[in-house]
């Protein structure tokens, strides 16, 4: 499967911002689960724009990504 990586740069600091949809594809999950996480607060952070669309920087995505990590059994 391919992967689209289409992201925007932020002014302050050069981190990355990835889109929803960039996000969903990497997770490989449907909107109504983000969502759903989102509205339990288990969701990465996201970083909310005037117009209403929402961007995940790349590292807080990695972050949620290893925190979410399993511990390979003894």
């Amino acid at each position: 499967m391919a992967t689209r990586r289409a992201s925007a740069q932020s002014a302050g600091g050069g981190a990355e911002l990835l889109t929803l949809a960039d996000v969903l594809l990497e997770l490989e999950v449907p909107r109504s689960t983000f969502f759903r996480w989102k509205a339990i607060g288990k969701a990465p952070r996201t970083i909310k724009y005037p117009n209403g669309s929402l961007r995940v920087r790349r590292a807080d995505l990695d972050a949620w990504l290893a925190a979410h990590e399993e511990v390979p059994a003894a």
